[in-house]
């Protein structure tokens, strides 16, 4: 899996508990399937723009947060 899509995932997985947010409350309010956000959670999606911009405003968050993180080194 890539760096990047994990740590990116692990991002949206610690903002969405950190609100107390089921994946389906996000997922419902972004347009997505459940299955599709847990794969963006799990890193194994890769998710478009116009995606990541919609799960940032279901997560209240600008969208800019969801790439506050650093990757683990490979």
């Amino acid at each position: 899996m890539d760096a990047y899509q994990t740590a990116f995932g692990q991002r949206i997985r610690r903002l969405r508990s950190e609100r107390g947010v089921t994946q389906e409350e996000v997922a419902h309010r972004a347009g997505v399937h459940v299955t599709y956000l847990s794969g963006i959670e799990r890193g194994i999606r890769n998710p478009s723009l116009r995606n990541i911009r919609a799960i940032a405003a279901a997560l209240d968050v600008p969208m800019g947060d969801l790439f506050a993180f650093e990757p683990d080194a490979e």
